[in-house]
């Protein structure tokens, strides 16, 4: 049996979104096909305001409202312009934001290192950085990214890019999560837990 073309089309387009297998995108679009018409005029209106109206952070490279020509964060004058913290995509902006605990500002650099992948340093918002730096008085630089082979080699990578400036560079530490159990801790996290063990005082 064939399916109208429209329907089709829609499981095709599910489909091509990450962890959306052809099972899970025809699940979504027959649930849109039975839902009322609004529920589906109101989705398709919200994808349609995800490009119209998000632009990225001149500044930072972080999503922020179309016309402005820098984020919140940047543009703010309770945070802390001397600390920047460099993450790979802006969802981790928002994870780190979530915490509460940190109030520097931020450098998205839209991916991270992957040979395999293509993706070198001119495919990320590596020479934006320098430029900035380059007119700024940031203390001190996190490394955010992410605890991959692909964030190691980013992290490092800048790392060297850095080291001839006359900041501190950081990188976010690893180990043990909290509530975990040792005996079910890979061998790289419990020797990551080791290394950056911390005096008690």
């Amino acid at each position: 049996m064939s399916l109208p073309t429209p329907i089709q089309n829609l499981i095709e387009a599910f489909s091509r979104l990450p962890g959306v297998g052809p099972k899970t995108a025809s699940r979504l679009t027959f649930y849109l096909l039975r839902s009322p018409e609004n529920f589906s005029l109101d989705l398709a209106q919200a994808l349609d305001e995800l490009k119209s109206g998000t632009a990225f952070c001149q500044t930072c490279f972080n999503i922020t409202d179309a016309g402005r020509v820098e984020c919140r964060i940047c543009t703010s004058d309770e945070r802390d312009h001397g600390t920047l913290c460099v993450v790979e995509e802006p969802l981790d902006v928002l994870a780190i934001e979530k915490t509460g605990g940190y109030q520097g500002v931020f450098h998205v650099l839209h991916g991270a290192l992957s040979p395999i992948e293509g993706i070198s340093p001119e495919d990320l918002k590596i020479r934006e950085l320098m430029s900035r730096l380059q007119s700024s008085d940031v203390r001190e630089i996190i490394l955010a990214t992410n605890p991959s082979m692909e964030g190691d080699a980013t992290a490092m990578y800048l790392r060297n890019q850095l080291e001839n400036l006359d900041v501190q560079i950081t990188r976010l530490a690893r180990g043990l999560p909290m509530g975990g159990d040792l005996e079910y801790a890979d061998q790289n996290t419990i020797l990551r837990a080791l290394a950056g063990r911390q005096r008690m005082d």
